[in-house]
């Protein structure tokens, strides 16, 4: 059974270590510092430690080929990425541990940049490895695997550290976080590394960026309507990213104690994300991607509606059951029917890299375009927040009736 070979757990291993830091620099730490006094605006603004997900293609090149001094010469090009990355990782989120956010918030947002710097990296590396590790017929397992040790992952950061904040100071509950990172460590040094790839010479190096950089860029700036369509990759996702970046000081502003969003936010919401991801595959299978874009997009502008009325009840545990159903369900329909449009944008020669700057685009809504929320929120009530974040969903959903209307069609 593919299932049992041993690259496989080692896969599923080292998707925990990636999937573990995301919300540890995101919702986990937005409920730590909405308890530490931080207001809206600096809670929002943290949403730009994301950044560097955002831009990670910029260095990948590096990761790709550049040895780092005796530790390359010990693991291999690829595992000495993973392992360096790894252990500044885990000494990084040590750093939490040792300091508190109401009395130095600027050293945890520079460590929370540095975090997500290092995650970005080592994301890199993993996924160089899984595809370099495995042969063909591994390939879809190898997928899966990563994909459930990644949501893992981010249980165990979300919701396990919830748990664990309920019992312990939230230094020492990042101080535990760290500690799983050594899963990572461990599936690092015991994998095998894969047959190396010679350096690019300083004489290749300059057709690698053409075929890898300039050739694709040329490629999507040559189709119709190009700039319309990167605008509404941008916008497509940012009335949810305007929620998603207040929903952790919204649960402590409304009263609900960590154990409460931990059951009800994450576990039970993960469930309910992915069951939109399958009912979105459904969708497409019956309408196309562009039906199933319009009305993916109608249900999550829908589901901002939601919010406000949490709002209006207040502390209802039943009400919040109702809303992060409402709400997830519509988020992993939407995801699912904008990574099926971004991969019909890419061309069959240059599907990595078109991708990757296509995937990084939708990232620029959740960081910089949506930094601004805590400052709005600051300023509204929590209904009319989530009245406005509304209102922001509507012009990614009017691009979308232009491109659907156009005479030529790009997907």
């Amino acid at each position: 059974m593919i299932y049992w070979d041993q690259r496989i757990g080692i896969i599923f291993l080292l998707g925990i270590a990636s999937g573990l830091p995301l919300l540890l620099t995101g919702g986990t730490l937005g409920i730590w510092l909405a308890e530490s006094g931080a207001n809206n605006t600096a809670i929002g603004l943290f949403a730009l430690v994301g950044i560097p997900y955002t831009f990670k293609f910029l260095w990948s090149p590096l990761v790709d080929q550049l040895s780092i001094p005796w530790l390359t010469q010990a693991l291999g090009r690829r595992r000495s990425w993973m392992l360096l990355s790894q252990v500044l990782l885990l000494l990084s989120l040590l750093g939490f541990s040792l300091t508190n956010p109401a009395e130095n918030l600027r050293f945890i947002a520079l460590l929370a940049l540095l975090v997500a710097f290092l995650s970005a990296t080592q994301d890199i590396a993993i996924d160089a490895y899984r595809v370099d590790i495995l042969d063909e017929r591994l390939y879809g397992a190898g997928a899966a695997t990563a994909v459930l040790g990644y949501r893992i992952g981010m249980m165990i950061s979300g919701a396990g550290a919830l748990y664990l904040a309920s019992f312990f100071a939230w230094g020492t509950v990042y101080g535990l976080m760290a500690a799983v990172l050594l899963c990572g460590i461990l599936a690092t040094l015991l994998g095998s590394e894969p047959a190396p790839q010679p350096p690019l010479t300083p004489s290749s190096s300059s057709h690698w960026f053409t075929q890898a950089v300039w050739e694709p860029l040329l490629d999507f700036a040559q189709r119709p309507r190009w700039i319309s369509i990167l605008v509404f990759v941008i916008l497509y996702k940012l009335g949810d990213a305007f929620v998603s970046n207040m929903t952790s000081p919204f649960y402590v502003a409304v009263g609900f104690s960590k154990i409460e969003i931990a059951h009800i936010t994450k576990i039970f919401g993960l469930a309910a994300t992915l069951g939109g991801g399958f009912l979105g595959g459904w969708l497409m299978s019956r309408t196309g991607i562009y039906q199933a874009l319009f009305v993916c997009g109608i249900l999550q502008l829908l589901s901002n509606l939601a919010f406000v009325w949490q709002a209006q009840a207040g502390h209802e545990t039943t009400v919040l059951m109702l809303v992060i159903a409402i709400e997830n369900i519509t988020s992993g329909m939407g995801t699912a029917a904008l990574v099926a449009y971004l991969s019909k944008l890419c061309h069959a020669s240059y599907t990595a890299t078109q991708y990757a700057l296509l995937s990084s685009l939708t990232a620029v809504g959740r960081t910089f375009l949506a930094s601004p929320c805590g400052w709005i929120a600051d300023q509204l009530s929590w209904t009319a927040y989530f009245s406005i974040s509304t209102l922001i969903a509507l012009p990614g959903l009017l691009l979308l009736v232009y491109l659907m209307r156009s005479d030529r069609p790009v997907a």
